[in-house]
């Protein structure tokens, strides 16, 4: 509990994380300053200056004292002398929030003080109009019902007022702790940045330029790691489109010379049915063999461009009605959204040809906007699917239970679709089509983010 207690209180970013820890370890360092100056530097000086103080005091006293009558009176008028002490003079010296170190080293000073004066002269703090010290003098031998008292000004060690400037260079140094170390860890974070930056750029498709490796150990160590990656990515994305030209290659050339034997093995006038089967049986491996293609690329190397979506729904709506399937277009007005177009119509063909073969009937594409996005919808009215099934036809391979009757497909049909959407940065919904059916929507963000 406390444990994620302080994982909600901390910041989100490293470099928040950092600065607050840095802060918070000035701070502390300064407050431990404080404390040694206070104890082990002020103190001593405080207590020396209230022992000093109780010499004067206690020389005065006797000064006083020794004073013939008519002289003494003169003295005592001069020193400002009175009967009662002032209502503003107190035991201890007023609070201050602001400066809490005065009160400390005041009443450290009047402690001090009271200790080396006998019990019977008390001394007391005045704050209004000016710093002074208000002591009872003994009363004198001529005189001894009329004692007095008499201010005194209130030496500089005892009010504190030195540790202003110390606190303000303190209080300036830890700043520049603070912004110095702020400045290093954006100096740290620059090359992360640079990193997240490459890295979203290898997700998205497209190879980096190599990382610098010139910066601390511990920032070079990890981005000599990623240039290998991406390197052995390179050499994986070369491997793979050249075992891909090879399959195609290699399976399309007998697929070929079969259907060219078979024509020509055919006598004239006989029954074709036999050629017939087995050329539709061929065109089912082409297509199967494209699948693999079409999911194996997604179009990660196709470069985006900005466009206007509605005039590709329109293009493949008027295609699939040259074919004799008619879908009903409701295409709202749209801001240009960047999309690879080859991989973009791949998705859209595929989405109205599910429509067509699973569904038949109700074939409608509508398109509108939101805020932060675009979307695209293909319905049918189709027999539906439950949210299970519909979550299971995003994974490769995975067939709905209408898509058994019909042959030819290898379950990727859906599986392409959701991974060119999420190759722009988008993703495949699923929603009931009010009336019945089924409607695919395809969520595609504004700010041209793509992986």
């Amino acid at each position: 509990m406390t444990r994620s207690l302080l994982q909600r209180a901390l910041p989100r970013t490293l470099l928040a994380r950092n600065i607050a820890l840095l802060i918070v370890l000035v701070m502390l360092s300064q407050v431990c300053v404080l404390g040694v100056l206070l104890h082990y530097v002020q103190r001593p000086r405080v207590e020396r200056a209230a022992a000093v103080f109780a010499t004067y005091v206690s020389t005065l006293d006797n000064l006083l004292a020794a004073t013939p009558l008519n002289a003494r009176s003169q003295l005592t008028a001069r020193l400002d002398a009175r009967a009662q002490v002032p209502a503003e003079a107190f035991e201890t010296p007023p609070r201050t929030f602001m400066r809490g170190y005065r009160l400390y080293q005041r009443s450290m000073f009047l402690d001090s003080l009271r200790a080396h004066l006998p019990a019977d002269m008390p001394a007391l703090w005045q704050a209004v109009d000016g710093q002074r010290l208000w002591i009872r003098m003994h009363a004198p031998a001529d005189a001894p019902n009329a004692p007095y008292w008499i201010a005194l000004p209130v030496p500089e060690d005892a009010q504190g007022s030195g540790l202003d400037a110390a606190i303000l260079l303190s209080l300036g140094l830890g700043a520049l702790a603070a912004l110095t170390g702020y400045l290093i860890q954006r100096h740290l974070n620059q090359p992360l940045q640079e990193l997240t930056r490459a890295a979203r750029r290898v997700s998205a498709g497209e190879m980096p330029a190599p990382l610098p490796t010139d910066g601390p150990t511990e920032i070079a160590a990890v981005s000599g790691a990623f240039n290998q990656m991406t390197q052995a990515l390179q050499q994986a994305e070369a491997s793979r489109a050249l075992m891909l030209a090879g399959i195609s290659h290699d399976i399309r050339t007998p697929l070929t010379k079969l259907r060219l034997s078979m024509a020509m093995a055919m006598p004239d006038g006989s029954d074709s049915s036999f050629v017939v089967a087995a050329e539709s049986y061929l065109d089912q491996i082409e297509t199967i063999l494209q699948q693999f293609m079409d999911y194996a690329g997604s179009g990660e190397r196709e470069q985006r461009e900005p466009g206007d979506l509605n005039a590709l729904i329109e293009r493949l709506a008027g295609d699939f009605a040259g074919l004799g399937h008619e879908f009903e277009l409701s295409l709202a007005s749209l801001p240009a959204v960047p999309y690879r177009p080859i991989s973009m119509m791949r998705l859209l063909m595929n989405l109205m040809q599910n429509a067509i073969v699973y569904g038949g009937t109700g074939l409608a594409v509508r398109s509108w906007a939101t805020p932060d996005s675009v979307i695209v919808a293909v319905g049918d009215r189709g027999k539906g699917l439950s949210a299970q099934e519909l979550e299971q036809l995003k994974a490769p391979f995975q067939r709905g239970r209408n898509a058994r009757s019909h042959s030819g497909g290898t379950g990727l049909g859906l599986a392409i679709v959701e991974r060119i959407a999420r190759l722009h940065g988008g993703g495949l919904q699923f929603h009931a089509r009010e009336g019945g059916g089924l409607e695919v929507w395809v969520v595609l963000p504004l700010n041209g983010s793509m992986r």
